[in-house]
C-alpha cells in the first residue's frame, strides 16, 4: 500500500460508483416524460365561445366550472373578424370532454343585483368565472355562444315545464317568481313573441314536488304589481308578496273539483290578469246584442260589466258613435255579449220553442221587450262616474217596435238615473238661466239701501228713545218696589188705616148685636152699663 505524499490530492477510482452518477439524468428524463404524458393525457378538447363583452374575463385566470368543480381555464381571449363578438378560448380538463355537446350552455357568473335578488355574491372576490350547463345533445360541437344572462334552470333540476300564453309581458321578466298560494314555487324561465305578434308566450318552471299540483284544470292568473279596483261595492285592493309587487309574478290554483288530471304536461294555459278571471268558469260562447243611446255615454268603456237584475251576465264589447241625418245627431251604438251560461239554472227553465238557438234567442228577447225588458246605462260608482249596462224591466215601458231580422239583436234603451238627474240638472240650469237676475240684483240692492237708511235711522232715533223708555220704566219700577216695601210709610199707614177699620166694624157689630138682642137699650142703655158702673170686688184668684 502506497502511502499518501503531502499536497497532491488522492483520487479513489472505482467502477460502480461511477454508473450511479449516470442514474440521476436518466430519473429526471423519465419523470419529465411521465410529466409530459400525464400532462398530455390531462388536457381535454379547446371550445371558443362567443360573447358580447369580456368584462371580469382574463386569460390564464379566470376558471370554467360545472356543479362549482373547475373543468377548465381560459386561455385567450380575442376578437372576432367583424370586431362585434369577443372569443375566449377555453381548454377543458380531459374529464370534461362530454361538457362539448352541441346544447351545452356557457355564460359569466358575475355579481348581478335585480328584482328577483342578488346572485353571484362570492365572485366578488374570487373573480368572475364561466358556468357550464351540459347539455343532452349527441352531437359534440366545440364553438359556442355565451348566454348573456344566466340561466334560470340548468338539466338536471328536478321539476316541469310549462308554458302559458298571455295577451301581453306586463312587468314580468325572467326569474319572476310563480307562487301557489303564495309560496314560491317556480320562476319564468323564457318568453317569446309567438310569430304573429298577438300575444306572448311564456315558459315556467316548478321545481319538484310542487309541480304534481299542475293539473290540467289549473288556472293561472298575473299577480305583477298592486290590484286596484273601483266598482259599485267599493275599493278593492289585492296584493300578493313584497317581491310580486317589486319583480312580478304568476300564482296559480286549481278548481275544488277538477275534472281531468294527469295530462298537465300537455296541456297550454292561459295566463289570465286576475285571480277573479282566471278562477271564473268558463261562460262558453256569448249571444252579441245592440244598444242605441241618443245621448253620449261619458264613463262607459268597452270591457264595462252588464248586469240583469244585478247579476253579472257579460260585457260591453264596443262603443261606436253612429250618424243620424235627422237633425244631424250623432247616436251612440254598444254592442254587449251576453253570457246565458251565467245565468245558471235559469237557462234550463227558459222556453226553447224550436231547436235552432239563435232563433229562441230572438222569440224570447221579443217576448221579454214586450214585458219591457229595456237596457240603460247606469253609473256604477258617483266617486269615478264609470257606467255599465243594465237590463232590466221598466213599468209602463212605452211600445217599441222589435226587428226580428236584425242581427245583432238590438235591445231598446232608456235614460240611466245618472242620465235623468242630468236632465233634472240641466233644466234646473235652464229656469236659473230665464230669471231676471239682473233684475232681480238691482232691486236688491235698492233694498238693502232702503234697509241701511231704516237702520240708521233706528241707530239714531228709535234706539235711544228706546233706551230712555227703559230707564224710566226701570225708574218706575224701583220706585213702587220701594212704596210696598214693608217698611214703607204707605204701607204702616195702610195697617193702621186696616186696623182702625177692623175696630170700627167690631163696634158696629157690638151695637148691632145689642140692638138686636135689647132693642130697649135704644131708650134705656145697656144694662152691662149700669152693671159695670156698679163696682164689685173681685174674688180672691180673680183678675180684673
Amino acid at each position: 500500500m502506497k502511502r499518501p505524499v503531502s499536497g497532491i490530492p488522492l483520487f479513489y477510482r472505482g467502477r460502480w460508483r461511477n454508473a450511479f452518477i449516470w442514474l440521476l439524468p436518466v430519473v429526471a428524463f423519465i419523470v419529465a416524460v411521465s410529466m409530459v404524458i400525464q400532462a398530455r393525457l390531462s388536457v381535454g378538447p379547446e371550445v371558443v365561445i362567443a360573447f358580447r363583452s369580456a368584462a371580469g374575463l382574463e386569460a390564464g385566470k379566470t376558471a370554467v366550472k360545472y356543479k362549482d368543480v373547475t373543468v377548465g381555464l381560459v386561455k385567450a381571449i380575442t376578437l372576432s373578424p367583424d370586431n362585434t363578438q369577443v372569443l375566449v378560448r377555453v381548454a377543458l380538463g380531459r374529464d370534461a370532454q362530454n361538457l362539448t355537446r352541441a346544447d351545452t350552455r356557457f355564460w359569466v357568473v358575475r355579481p348581478r343585483v335585480g328584482m328577483s335578488g342578488v346572485s353571484g355574491i362570492d365572485t366578488l372576490l374570487s373573480g368572475a368565472y364561466i358556468g357550464v350547463d351540459r347539455g343532452q345533445s349527441d352531437e359534440s360541437q366545440y364553438r359556442f355562444t355565451g348566454l348573456e344572462i344566466p340561466p334560470a334552470i340548468v338539466n338536471g333540476m328536478a321539476g316541469s315545464q310549462f308554458k302559458l300564453e298571455a295577451d301581453d309581458l306586463g312587468s314580468l321578466d325572467i326569474n319572476s317568481p310563480v307562487y301557489y298560494r303564495r309560496i314560491p314555487v317556480g320562476r319564468i324561465t323564457s318568453y317569446q313573441l309567438r310569430k304573429d305578434g298577438r300575444g306572448i308566450d311564456l315558459n315556467i318552471f316548478i321545481d319538484a314536488p310542487y309541480d304534481r299540483l299542475v293539473t290540467a284544470d289549473s288556472r293561472f292568473w298575473n299577480v305583477s304589481g298592486v290590484d286596484l279596483s273601483v266598482g259599485s261595492d267599493g275599493f278593492q285592493l289585492k296584493t300578493q308578496t313584497v317581491a310580486a309587487i317589486m319583480a312580478g309574478g304568476i300564482a296559480f290554483s286549481r278548481l275544488d273539483n277538477p275534472t281531468q288530471g294527469g295530462l298537465y304536461k300537455r296541456t297550454r294555459y292561459k295566463l289570465a290578469p286576475d285571480q277573479e278571471t282566471a278562477m271564473a268558469p268558463a261562460d262558453g260562447p256569448p249571444v252579441r246584442f245592440q244598444l242605441r243611446f241618443e245621448h253620449p255615454l261619458h264613463g262607459l268603456n268597452v270591457g264595462a260589466p252588464v248586469e240583469f237584475s244585478s247579476v253579472r251576465i257579460g260585457h260591453v264589447a264596443s262603443v261606436e258613435l253612429d250618424y243620424n241625418p235627422e237633425g244631424y245627431r250623432f247616436p251612440t251604438i254598444v254592442d254587449i255579449d251576453v253570457y246565458p251560461s251565467r245565468m245558471g239554472n235559469v237557462l234550463e227553465k227558459l222556453p226553447k220553442p224550436t231547436g235552432d238557438t239563435d232563433l229562441n234567442t230572438v222569440i224570447f228577447t221579443r217576448e221579454m221587450i214586450a214585458h219591457g225588458l229595456r237596457a240603460k246605462a247606469a253609473a256604477s260608482s258617483l266617486l269615478t262616474g264609470q257606467l255599465y249596462i243594465s237590463l232590466d224591466f221598466v213599468p209602463d215601458a212605452p211600445e217599441v217596435n222589435f226587428d226580428a231580422a236584425k242581427r245583432p239583436v238590438e235591445l231598446p234603451t232608456v235614460n240611466g238615473g245618472l242620465t235623468i238627474l242630468q236632465d233634472q240638472l240641466t233644466g234646473i240650469a235652464r229656469k236659473i238661466n230665464k230669471m231676471p237676475l239682473d233684475e232681480i240684483g238691482n232691486n236688491m240692492n235698492t233694498a238693502l239701501v232702503e234697509l241701511n237708511k231704516t237702520l240708521r235711522m233706528v241707530n239714531n232715533q228709535s234706539l235711544p228713545a228706546a233706551n230712555h223708555l227703559m230707564q224710566q220704566a226701570q225708574q218706575t219700577t224701583q220706585d213702587a218696589q220701594k212704596l210696598l216695601a214693608e217698611d214703607s210709610p204707605l204701607v204702616i199707614h195702610l195697617l193702621h188705616s186696616l186696623q182702625e177699620a177692623t175696630r170700627t166694624l167690631r163696634a158696629v157689630r157690638s151695637l148691632t148685636n145689642q140692638l138686636d138682642r135689647h132693642p130697649e137699650s135704644l131708650l134705656q142703655g145697656r144694662t152691662d152699663d149700669v152693671v159695670l158702673n156698679v163696682p164689685h170686688s173681685l174674688k180672691e184668684g180673680e183678675q180684673p
